[in-house]
């Protein structure tokens, strides 16, 4: 990709719309592309963050390993979004470990060069906090799922989230890896699934899920 496109990729995301030319371009300039194969590692948690990561092509988990080894996904990223916001914010440790689940395309902006922009750009700060909102919201709509709610109705509101936002939109994502994200099974995932085909939600195409009544999931995921 040369840097025009890399340019264009920039500006579309929400947190480059409004950036100005100049400061576009010595984005661009210092991005830096990396390549990773399916089930490589991207980085682990607790590492020097290497700055803020936009994803390209491809899908990303990011997950957590309990003192067992058992592993949590937080969240799954599909193109167009960024990862590591946090630590390329505060110049922290990498909070997760993520990993390709696909063969993915990535870029990273140093911390330096995007906080230095952050700190030249109040447009830009006010997307990033939109944004960083954003993701608070869905972290508190996740923990609050898991406190109360059932594994069917948290499959019901993950199911309506990908509507929005097709992230599983890729046979990669498993059964398996439903279950690491929302904390139980691949065995009660596909008993969910069943559950949720009878009541007239979903179909299988293949591997794929496919809403057919988002209002029936809506009556689920309240259950």
């Amino acid at each position: 990709m040369n840097d025009f496109s890399v340019r264009a990729m920039l500006q579309q995301l929400p947190y480059f719309a409004q950036v100005n030319e100049a400061v576009l371009s010595e984005l661009a300039q210092q991005a830096v592309r990396c390549t990773f194969t399916a089930n490589e590692m991207i980085f682990l948690e607790g590492e020097s963050s290497a700055g803020l990561w936009i994803l390209q092509n491809g899908r990303v988990k990011a997950y957590k390993l309990s003192p067992d080894g058992q592993e949590y996904v937080m969240n799954f990223f599909a193109p167009g979004s960024t990862f590591n916001d946090l630590a390329a914010l505060d110049g922290a440790k990498n909070p997760v470990s993520t990993m390709a689940v696909t063969d993915v395309i990535a870029w990273t902006i140093p911390s330096a060069v995007f906080v230095s922009a952050l700190q030249n750009d109040h447009e830009m700060c006010r997307a990033v906090l939109q944004g960083l909102v954003g993701r608070v919201r869905h972290l508190v709509g996740r923990v609050e799922d898991l406190a109360l709610r059932p594994v069917t109705a948290r499959l019901a509101r993950f199911l309506l989230q990908q509507v929005e936002n097709p992230t599983l939109d890729d046979p990669a994502i498993t059964r398996a890896l439903i279950a690491q994200h929302l904390a139980t099974t691949p065995e009660s995932i596909s008993r969910s699934l069943r559950l949720l085909e009878e009541a007239g939600a979903i179909r299988f195409d293949r591997h794929h899920i496919i809403v057919i009544s988002p209002s029936v999931l809506e009556q689920q995921a309240r259950l």
